[in-house]
């Protein structure tokens, strides 16, 4: 069972490493939407934070957690990301 955790654990931090993908960069809008899915899908994200993932991924430097704070969802993730 250790092998198995450290391996969710190195999964973890490769993608949380991938949803801070830096703005601007070519394709960092659908990597970040990528790693969005993958928190969603453990439960971590809401369905409509990720959906502005979804709305972002064409828009590389499109930042956005201004935009899930304007929506007012997500608040534990703009916590998690450290955007307040």
């Amino acid at each position: 069972m250790g092998e198995e955790a450290d391996k969710q654990q190195e999964e973890a931090a490769e993608q949380w490493e991938l949803v801070n993908t830096p703005l601007g960069e070519k394709w960092s809008g659908r990597t970040r939407y990528a790693a969005a899915m993958f928190f969603y899908k453990r439960g971590e994200m809401s369905a409509e934070t990720l959906e502005v993932y979804r709305i972002c991924a064409w828009l590389d430097s499109e930042n956005p957690l201004p935009i899930i704070r304007d929506r007012g969802v997500g608040k534990d993730w703009l916590k998690r990301m450290g955007f307040g």
